[in-house]
């Protein structure tokens, strides 16, 4: 830690005194037991309590099923504390509506609802407040890193000239495809889905060109034929690349049953593309990372050292 002058010492001292003032109030205030709100550390003049530290223990070991120390916890904490006061420091302040609107995400992820997800937390004992914390300095750090370092993370082509080098044969390709769906209401039985599952087959078999599939699909009841989409090698799970590149131009992939219903693509075009193979992006996003990594802890560092944390 560098060594504050005089002034920054004093500063210091009074706002230590002024958290443990709030705090105190706090407890007298709301009946809170004062073992919880023990302070562990103060950091840039916001204390971290002990309650804190519980609180972050049981978020980690809802979100990845590993147990955590205090020390540990703490630790975390105090980055999260650095994280938001050198955002701050360059115009970083993520606004409580851009955390609620992250929170909201992440539930729509886990196919629930942010009260939904809220409940999930208080039913573990955490508080909702404890992740949109956490959330808010995610998201701070994450933006003021790749803002400040951006250029360093760049992965050029001479960085991926040693992965796969084609040994497989794999090739990129670039699909135009429209997707199609048969409506199934919510609730059918077996048996109306298997009924659709069949038509889409016959439908099917009739299909030779995406022009015909628009003529037809746009017109049928209980069916639609989205807009055209571009989609490369890279971009789509392996599975669905496989049954493209087996599917003839202008034909239909075999039917699906998905919660919409029961769903085909129209692959409209397959041609060759300079854009990356999966194994080249694999390779580019990890290389990415890894650079994102060291120089995000690299940073991290420097900014610890430039704090005012006090171990209580």
């Amino acid at each position: 830690m560098t060594v504050p002058t005089m002034n920054s010492k004093l500063q210091f001292r009074f706002a230590k005194f002024a958290v443990l003032v709030a705090i105190v109030l706090a407890l007298s205030g709301h009946g809170s037991p004062l073992k919880a709100q023990t302070v562990a550390a103060i950091v840039n003049g916001e204390a971290i309590t002990q309650f804190d530290i519980d609180q972050r223990i049981k978020l980690t070991m809802l979100t990845t099923h590993k147990a955590i120390s205090r020390k540990e916890a703490l630790d975390d904490l105090i980055n999260d504390k650095v994280k938001i006061k050198e955002g701050r420091k360059y115009g970083l302040d993520m606004s409580a509506s851009d955390v609620d609107g992250a929170f909201a995400n992440m539930a729509s992820r886990m196919r629930l609802t942010p009260e939904q997800l809220t409940k999930t937390l208080e039913n573990s004992g955490v508080r909702p407040a404890t992740l949109k914390s956490r959330i808010k300095a995610d998201m701070t750090w994450g933006n003021l890193v790749r803002g400040r370092f951006q250029s360093s993370f760049v992965v050029a082509e001479k960085d991926l000239k040693d992965v796969g080098d084609d040994k497989s044969g794999a090739e990129s390709f670039e699909y135009l495809v429209r997707p199609i769906v048969l409506l199934v209401p919510r609730g059918s039985g077996q048996a109306t889905i298997d009924s659709r599952r069949k038509e889409a087959e016959l439908l099917r078999s009739r299909i030779q060109s995406c022009d015909e599939a628009q003529e037809l699909f746009r017109t049928m009841r209980d069916a639609a034929i989205r807009d055209q989409l571009t989609k490369t090698s890279a971009d789509l799970p392996p599975n669905l690349r496989s049954i493209l590149d087996k599917t003839p131009i202008g034909h239909l992939t075999p039917p699906e049953v998905t919660k919409q219903g029961v769903e085909m693509v129209a692959l409209c075009s397959r041609k060759p593309t300079k854009a990356d193979t999966p194994a080249k992006r694999e390779a580019r996003e990890k290389i990415y990372s890894q650079r994102y990594e060291a120089k995000s802890k690299a940073y991290l560092q420097d900014a610890r050292k430039g704090a005012m944390i006090e171990m209580r």
